[in-house]
């Protein structure tokens, strides 16, 4: 089917025909009559088969036919107004894309941005990492397409800027990566909470139960619409793994770029932290390299993306999933999996990448002893085996530079299984009381009256105690000091006082007197000496000594 076919208001079509847009793909054949009827759809279909375009342009033209004046026309343009029209539509209505990443928010902004270059539709990218200010101009000065992630909807709805009751229309692009990603509940939020007349679409390349049940559960009935029953990926994607060890990869992943000389290819590794090493590994042997990851702010992910789908004789992009859903990049002619995604689906959307819009495209795997369960849920879920594919030895790269030592914190995102043990040094022990070394060099307090010996610190050395006795045999023999002079030893003798045992007592002493707390007096007064609470004066006693201080 042409899209000139299709009746769209001649501004849509004026558009579509600036794109050299000419006949529908499978699903936008499929979808937009359901769509124009203003019923809800389920669309599944292959990725780089215009699924995008599919609820764009039927959306697009039901708004434009809302603002159509109904004066001097027949009734058969009449009833086809009303028809496929958004019914009472007002200028604060508007259509809400949801997507699960920042990077397909701005491509579905970009492909709305060109569709509506003739017709005026509005539309603007709400997503985290960038400022609110600009966002909320955008929705203030009024909008006709809102494309967020759920993340940053939520919160402008909460500071009142995003009216939800204004939704005529809601999309849930890969929806199934939404929920992947932690979403449910976010869309649960955002479904609660607009009109349930609203129109519901739904579009990914695989759709999982809890997704459908989400819709049914907020009252949508949409019509599955699946052009890709038979088949799980692209039929142009030609797949094929590679056997060898996990240390031999970054070897294996240099020949294969080296051999297919590819203009544009993408390199998907299971974790963050190995991205940034992969591309510094690659541009180090001479294929320069860009990482993409969450680890990135938002204006590095837009600066990489727009290096990446500039034209130039060699693009490499290392990716995270983050790159693998949605994503429309023309030309990307090799997509490598360094590591095998945990699940068949991610496997689908990332050699999706190529063999976009008909073109021919390569996807090769390195698969170790790691990736082994991966590999048989992918090949389940493909229904066949994945082909083996061969390098020759003249092909492999002998002279290169090795990638270097993974971080700490990417052994332990890897799990437990990867983690290599780190031989630690023993701690230096610290003197005893816990000085540290180096530190010991200045003068030492001098022991004062009552010091009780000093505890042994955590960070002591471990060994026997010094005590008294072991210093004086390190001295060696004492010289006898002459008696009276200072530090001259008094032996006393000590005496069995059977009326004295059990009491407060001294050693081989008298007993002391026991403790009476003093009373409290002001600061700077002096206790009388003698004893410690004298009893109360009389008051003849008072007046005696009053005239006797009087005079003197």
């Amino acid at each position: 089917m042409r899209f000139e076919e299709l009746g769209l208001e001649p501004s849509l079509q004026s558009g579509i025909k600036k794109l050299n847009f000419e006949n529908c793909t499978p699903i936008q054949e499929a979808c937009m009559p359901t769509i124009f009827d203003g019923r809800d759809v389920s669309g599944l279909a292959q990725t780089g088969t215009g699924k995008t375009a599919a609820f764009l342009i039927p959306l697009m033209d039901r708004i434009l036919k809302s603002r159509v004046s109904l004066e001097n026309l027949s009734d058969e343009q009449k009833e086809l107004l009303k028809k496929r029209s958004f019914a009472d539509w007002r200028a604060q209505n508007f259509i809400l894309i949801l997507v699960p990443t920042r990077e397909l928010a701005e491509q579905v902004q970009e492909n709305l941005t060109r569709l509506s270059v003739d017709c005026g539709l509005k539309g603007f990218a709400i997503y985290g990492g960038t400022s609110y200010d600009k966002q909320k101009e955008a929705v203030r000065n009024g909008l006709d397409f809102i494309v967020a992630t759920p993340g940053r909807l939520i919160d402008l709805y909460k500071e009142n800027i995003v009216d939800l009751k204004q939704v005529r229309a809601v999309v849930f692009d890969e929806a199934d990566r939404m929920f992947d990603m932690g979403f449910k509940d976010d869309m649960k939020f955002v479904l609660g909470r607009i009109p349930r007349d609203r129109q519901f679409l739904v579009f990914s390349a695989t759709l999982n139960f809890d997704v459908l049940n989400t819709a049914y559960q907020f009252g949508a009935e949409p019509v599955e619409i699946n052009v890709s029953r038979d088949q799980t990926k692209a039929e142009n994607v030609k797949d094929e793994l590679f056997h060898v060890g996990n240390e031999d990869k970054p070897q294996l992943l240099l020949s294969l770029l080296k051999k297919h000389q590819p203009k544009q290819a993408i390199i998907f590794s299971n974790f963050k932290f190995s991205v940034e090493r992969l591309a510094q590994f690659l541009s180090g042997n001479g294929i320069p390299a860009m990482g993409i990851s969450s680890l990135l702010t938002q204006a590095q992910r837009t600066r990489v993306m727009e290096q990446f789908r500039a034209e130039n004789e060699s693009n490499i992009l290392v990716a995270t999933d983050v790159a693998a859903r949605g994503l429309d990049i023309k030309g990307v002619d090799l997509v490598i999996n360094f590591e095998l995604p945990m699940d068949a689906e991610s496997y689908v959307h990332r050699i999706g990448r190529t063999g976009r819009a008909g073109a021919e495209g390569k996807a090769f795997s390195l698969v170790s002893d790691r990736d082994v369960d991966s590999l048989s849920r992918i090949e389940e879920y493909l229904k066949h085996k994945v082909e083996i594919g061969w390098i020759d030895d003249a092909d492999m790269v002998k002279d290169f530079k090795q990638v270097r030592h993974e971080s700490h914190s990417s052994r332990t995102e890897r799990g437990p299984r990867d983690f290599q043990k780190k031989e630690f040094q023993p701690r230096r022990p610290r003197p005893e009381g816990g000085r540290p070394q180096g530190g010991g060099n200045g003068p030492r307090r001098e022991a004062r009256p009552g010091d009780g010996p000093r505890p042994q610190s955590a960070g002591a050395a471990k060994g026997p105690a010094r005590g008294p006795r072991q210093q004086d045999r390190d001295r060696g023999p004492r010289k006898p000091r002459a008696e009276g002079e200072a530090g001259a030893s008094q032996p006393a003798r000590r005496e069995y006082r059977p009326d004295l045992r059990n009491k407060n007592t001294n050693v081989g002493g008298a007993a002391r007197k026991p403790h009476t707390p003093r009373p409290h007096t002001a600061h700077g007064a002096r206790k009388p000496q003698g004893l410690r609470n004298p009893p109360p004066k009389s008051i003849g006693q008072k007046v005696a000594g009053f005239f006797k201080k009087l005079l003197g």
